[in-house]
């Protein structure tokens, strides 16, 4: 209904003073908006010597006088509506006589507020089993209610609603296992799940001149929680970061006037904070500062400006995409802005700067784990581009593979003497002395030599990438294709060409991960699995052959009798979702200033 500022420096001290606030909106077309009087004093308030010193040892960064105090204040409805205060760990167990489950193949959709999580489906059955996790924030003054849902799909593909029930948050007890099976509405059975409630810190925003880590004291009483005798202490809690958004230059110009309303979104994961907006500007300036709990080494911070619109959706003007693992500690960085793709360079430029602290113990141990689910999205669309280069990274990969195959198949044939005597004398050698170490030492060894290649300048982890296309399909095909009434009658022929797609974008994916594991492009990742192999190659020294196989087959028929709840997971598909593949590479890329001229010039070269 309108907002008002007032300057301190106004007021003298212990004095009383009557003032008149006179309320003002900018998306309002109103002249008058009313008025707020107010008596108001400022006084000292003492504090005890540990928080004098605390606070003054804070340093204070100037602002500048002529920026506006309305785009200096972030509104505190804004900032107390982003903050959450903990999460809430919901594992999907199984579900219990569900009538219709016969009939249908089941999945399970979870909504807290507007934080929404499909399940997998599972196959036909009264007790259909799902064994998964997802992660909620919760907001300890307005916790609300878990809707659940039930939906059954049939052999046609149609979704129907098996049954509903909902879970009242405010009255589970905090940071213990509530162990539920709650009954669906007209006795169509129940759902059986685990609810943990954990509070959490580490959720800020504020301003420059009490940013959390200026303070040497906080820096240091933060690098000692996360280090390495600190490493099993709170396994879940990886580490910190903090986001300094100080402004942005050159944004494209959103409304009529040649201006735009530019706002910051940052997202880690699923958590998301949003700075204020700066309007009718194109160099906005925020200088505010957002800190995140980080839960996994491998994300990636996602910085997208957008112009405010009023009741309509935001524009998107640019935005950015930083791996956690590339942040250069306390160095004021300009990055390009990109579009919405990521693929190239949009107008503009943002200036931030990130402090990352994090134990690397604890970051693979998590590395290990399934990694988290993002919340639920809209249905996934048909794209002839992103098909069309799923399968040209396949084929990529399956020639490389072909290529390898040619090559032992050329020394069977001795089609090069020399070469085939070598490859002859490498494979008895090899055969005759092969103990189960040296596998793990061999892969080993082509980290190290991928590695030595890298450092050396012969190779680069960016190689092979100029020809991959992340770019998503025009406008004008998009308009094409919703005019076609045709797609209704092949609604059941588009799914099974979505579900190749995303079969292609899968292995793809799979190929250029390994791929990118040995050729260094995440050395935090490449050093790990060095690691392992190292650790690999000692016990398979030592240990013989069975004694392994029986530890290993000892563990996986006693893990349903040790832990009758525990998570399915592959920890080598874990650890492997980490590592980046090829357009991810490409969307993690930071521009450089030429770059965007120089895509320019290849575009019209193209046309």
């Amino acid at each position: 209904m309108g907002s008002s500022f007032l300057d301190l420096q106004e007021l003298e001290l212990n004095k009383s003073s009557e003032k008149v606030f006179r309320l003002e909106d900018p998306n309002s077309l109103e002249q008058d908006m009313g008025v707020i009087v107010a008596d108001i004093s400022l006084s000292i308030r003492l504090r005890d010597s540990k928080n004098n010193q605390r606070w003054s040892s804070r340093k204070r960064i100037g602002m500048s006088k002529t920026t506006s105090m309305q785009s200096l204040q972030l509104s505190e409805s804004l900032r107390k509506n982003q903050l959450w205060n903990g999460s809430v760990n919901i594992t999907l167990l199984e579900g219990i006589n569900l009538p219709d489950g016969c009939a249908f193949d089941t999945f399970v959709r979870f909504k807290l507020g507007d934080q929404k999580y499909r399940s997998k489906t599972s196959c036909k059955s009264t007790n259909p089993q799902w064994r998964e996790r997802f992660d909620f924030h919760y907001f300890s003054d307005k916790m609300g209610v878990l809707d659940i849902e039930v939906w059954g799909k049939d052999s046609r593909k149609h979704d129907d609603l098996l049954g509903l029930c909902k879970v009242d948050m405010a009255g589970l007890p905090i940071e213990q296992i509530n162990r539920l099976e709650v009954p669906l509405e007209n006795n169509q059975g129940s759902i059986h799940l685990l609810i943990v409630l954990t509070p959490c810190s580490g959720v800020s925003i504020s301003d420059l001149c009490v940013c959390p880590l200026a303070d040497p004291g906080e820096r240091e009483q933060m690098r000692q929680k996360y280090c390495l005798k600190n490493s099993f202490q709170n396994v879940k809690d990886i580490g910190f970061l903090q986001v300094k958004v100080l402004k942005a230059e050159d944004l494209l110009a959103a409304d009529f006037s040649g201006k735009s309303d530019p706002f910051c979104v940052l997202e880690v994961g699923n958590d998301r904070l949003q700075t204020h907006t700066v309007y009718k500007n194109l160099n906005p300036e925020w200088n505010k500062v957002f800190t995140f709990p980080i839960k996994d080494l491998h994300d990636a911070l996602e910085v997208t400006v957008f112009d405010e619109d009023g009741d309509k959706p935001p524009d998107f003007l640019g935005k950015v995409m930083i791996p956690l693992l590339s942040v250069r500690n306390g160095h004021q960085v300009a990055y390009l802005l990109k579009n919405k793709d990521l693929s190239s360079a949009s107008k503009g430029v943002i200036h931030l700067e990130v402090d990352f602290i994090f134990n690397p113990v604890r970051a693979s141990i998590r590395t290990f784990n399934p990694k988290e689910k993002r919340f639920m999205e809209d249905n996934p669309k048909f794209s002839k581009k992103i098909l069309s280069r799923n399968v040209y990274r396949v084929k990529k990969i399956t020639m490389a593979i072909w290529n390898t195959m040619r090559f032992i198949k050329s020394c069977f044939q001795w089609e090069s003497a020399k070469r085939s005597l070598i490859a002859f004398l490498i494979f008895v050698v090899t055969l005759w002395n092969l103990e189960l170490y040296m596998i793990p030492l061999f892969l080993l060894l082509l980290f190290a030599y991928n590695f030595t290649m890298i450092t050396t300048g012969k190779v680069s982890a960016q190689d092979n990438l100029e020809g991959m296309d992340i770019g998503e399909d025009d406008d004008d095909d998009e308009k094409e294709s919703e005019r076609k009434s045709i797609r209704d009658r092949i609604q059941m022929v588009q799914d099974i060409v979505i579900t190749v797609q995303n079969i292609l974008e899968e292995i793809a994916c799979f190929g250029e991960r390994i791929k990118n594991t040995f050729n260094w492009s995440v050395p935090f990742l490449s050093l790990l699995a060095c690691s392992i192999l190292l650790v690999a190659t000692v016990v398979f020294y030592f240990i013989p052959l069975r004694y392994i196989i029986l530890i290993w087959g000892v563990n996986k028929f006693t893990k349903k009798l040790r832990n009758p709840y525990a998570i399915e997971n592959n920890e080598f598909l874990d650890f492997l979702s980490r590592v980046p593949s090829d357009v991810q590479k490409v969307q993690y890329a930071e521009l450089k200033p030429n770059s965007n001229q120089g895509a320019l010039r290849k575009k019209r070269s193209g046309l």
